[in-house]
């Protein structure tokens, strides 16, 4: 368990520092593209959790960066409301069965399916680069007109329920590639989907007592701060500059799930 002594000492202040940039960084790379639980989670292993319990805790900071950056979409009126609660059911149950799964098996069996799926995702925006990104004035899709995106989006709630590193990636193929929603709305139901089933998830490993709750809170904090720049950026730049940080962002992932 977690001892909160530690924030007292020197030690506890670099940790503490160390948590809330991070925190920041994961937060602006998760809402803009996906990501940044892949420096997340090496964050919180430093301070000595064990990976499911790493695993977990992050999953305190993803929910409040999401939660943080629908609001932000929805004020500006990039949220399309009438989408949420199907995409919420499909994410929902996937991230439910996931979760338990997470809860019994080790975290890298999923790591083939993650490295297969940035690669595949990589290759397609270099062949085909408005496959996952749509040109402007694309009307977008309606699931009962997509099923493999429907499939897709489920498929993301199971993976997202396991493990949260990569699956904005996973969102953005179905949600982009499948139903043609350009990035920012894209952005926007991927928070939706990513605070639905983060907090499932956290509700399952909280009841297995795989939480450390404090550093969660502390890299939450700075979670939100990198949410709320993230959301107000994508604002200032094209689709054509978004596409390219989501490339190189999917080739980094794709670097980070080999040398783990």
């Amino acid at each position: 368990m977690f001892d909160i002594n530690v924030f007292q000492t020197t030690e506890g202040l670099l940790l503490i520092t160390l948590l809330i940039g991070t925190g920041i960084v994961s937060g602006f790379i998760n809402t803009l593209a996906g990501g940044g639980s892949m420096i997340s989670l090496p964050a919180l292993m430093i301070m000595g959790m064990p990976a499911d319990v790493a695993n977990a805790t992050n999953r305190v900071g993803v929910l409040m960066q999401s939660v943080t950056s629908v609001k932000g979409f929805d004020s500006r009126g990039f949220l399309d409301r009438q989408a949420i609660w199907p995409l919420l059911l499909l994410t929902g149950f996937g991230a439910f069965g996931g979760a338990l799964l997470a809860s019994v098996l080790p975290v890298w069996i999923l790591k083939p399916v993650l490295l297969g799926s940035m690669v595949m995702m990589a290759l397609i925006m270099l062949i085909r680069p408005d496959a996952l990104a749509p040109a402007d004035g694309t009307l977008p899709r309606r699931l009962s007109e997509n099923y493999m995106a429907a499939f897709g989006l489920f498929m993301s709630g199971v993976y997202g329920g396991f493990i949260q590193a990569g699956v904005g990636f996973i969102l953005i193929a179905a949600l982009s590639g499948g139903l043609r929603y350009d990035l920012i709305r894209t952005n926007a139901l991927k928070s939706v989907c990513t605070a639905s089933f983060s907090g499932l998830a956290l509700l399952v490993f909280a009841v297995q007592g795989q939480v450390w709750w404090i550093p969660g809170f502390i890299l939450a904090l700075g979670s939100i701060a990198g949410s709320w720049f993230s959301v107000r950026f994508p604002l200032q730049v094209s689709q054509k500059t978004l596409k390219w940080i989501l490339f190189v962002m999917v080739c980094c992932t794709c670097g980070g799930a080999i040398l783990r």
